[in-house]
């Protein structure tokens, strides 16, 4: 956002004639997940005071507290700078429920929805615009032409960052199996351990992640962004010293009765074999076509046309090439994605935006426009010599 133009003129078209005012929409209601409780409540309050519109953040009952705080931080920032503190403000902690949200998105004028799925429903139903998100759940492909160290590296750090709550943290690795023990070693190096299929231990880590499976595939709120170590422990499933993350061969099926093919919102990843790049993108498809469609996907590999393959085939709206994919997915430093807590996932994901929200989506814009020469184009120009005489002659 530095540096751009969020007020007043922002763009004048000489050839055209139009010129193009940036007006702010009022109040934004920002709801806030328990996943990134700390860094949302900033993203979004500077996206707002970027253009000229106060804020009120409506956090996840778990994550109250921390909003509070984070917000209460943000407000002396903004006395301290000569500003009305109330330009954000936060619902507070024992005010937070689902009923002052849909409250909140009655009044305001523009809802900004980061969330689960039912909160960013309710966002869209409440009768005033809303920008929502989908549901992550990314599948990153290995093939035979990556740098296994450098993928192994990234992805660790990927998916051990918050502690995998990240909703563009790799929860599935697919593999071309002719480098899968190979990539497995590296994994290894960095701190991944490998539970293979048909094991006690994996019946386990399946028991500990989704205690109702397969009855419903609720996840087990008391592994939810806990450290490997005491996953490891509610599953019972002994695990090597500097183990970072765990992945759990699942190379069935895909959906309810095989959970591992879903978000796990934990340092926890599923990993299956491929034959080839073109099981590897049915095998990705399939897996979205469950749970994350829309969102994102992920590739390491050396070959271009590959990636231009996935963009055209796999329907999701960002694609990580040889990055690190949470740590990517809403913008860095290292990637051109721009930095944003609300991803959107296009129509795949019940969404209406396909981008990375920006303070763009909290502007209203004024188009003026004067008349120019006219650029319409002779009969001769749209059609060709039989079609112009025929249209002559009649």
């Amino acid at each position: 956002m530095k540096d751009k133009k969020s007020v007043g003129l922002i763009e004048v078209d000489e050839k055209m004639g139009k010129e193009t005012y940036a007006r702010p929409m009022g109040v934004i209601g920002a709801i806030i997940p328990v996943t990134n409780g700390e860094a949302t409540p900033v993203v979004k309050s500077l996206m707002a005071l970027k253009t000229r519109n106060a804020v009120i953040i409506a956090p996840h009952p778990r994550a109250r507290k921390t909003n509070w705080a984070v917000t209460e931080e943000i407000r002396k920032t903004i006395k301290k700078m000569g500003y009305p503190e109330d330009l954000v403000q936060a619902v507070e902690p024992e005010m937070v429920s689902i009923e002052t949200s849909g409250e909140i998105f009655k009044q305001v004028d523009f809802i900004l929805a980061t969330g689960g799925t039912p909160m960013v429903r309710q966002a869209y139903s409440s009768g005033n615009p809303a920008i929502g998100v989908g549901t992550g759940n990314v599948v990153s492909i290995i093939d035979e032409t990556a740098d296994l160290a450098k993928a192994a590296d990234m992805i660790v750090r990927s998916k051990t960052f918050d502690n995998a709550t990240s909703c563009s943290t790799e929860n599935n690795l697919i593999v071309i199996e002719s480098i899968y023990d190979k990539f497995m070693e590296e994994m290894a190096k960095q701190g991944g351990y490998l539970i293979k299929e048909d094991t006690e231990d994996k019946a386990k880590m399946l028991k500990a992640l989704w205690p109702e499976s397969p009855k419903n595939h609720d996840l087990n709120r008391a592994i939810v962004a806990q450290p490997i170590e005491k996953i490891a422990e509610v599953a019972g499933v002994e695990i090597p010293e500097g183990t970072r993350m765990i992945m759990v061969e699942e190379n069935g099926g895909y959906g309810n009765e095989y959970p591992f093919t879903g978000e796990k919102l934990s340092p926890v990843s599923g990993v299956r074999k491929a034959k080839d790049f073109d099981d590897a993108l049915e095998k990705t498809n399939k897996i979205l076509d469950y749970q994350g469609k829309g969102h994102s996907a992920g590739i390491h590999t050396q070959m271009k046309e590959r990636v231009d393959r996935m963009g055209a085939e796999v329907p999701v709206c960002k694609i990580c090439w040889n990055l690190p994919q949470s740590l990517s997915n809403s913008g860095s430093w290292t990637c051109g994605f721009p930095i944003s807590m609300t991803l959107g996932c296009g129509t795949w994901g019940h969404n209406s935006i396909s981008w990375n929200a920006t303070y763009k989506d909290l502007l209203n814009f004024n188009y003026v426009c004067r008349e120019i020469p006219s650029f319409q184009p002779t009969d001769e120009e749209l059609f060709d010599d039989a079609e112009v005489k025929a249209k002559v002659d009649a």
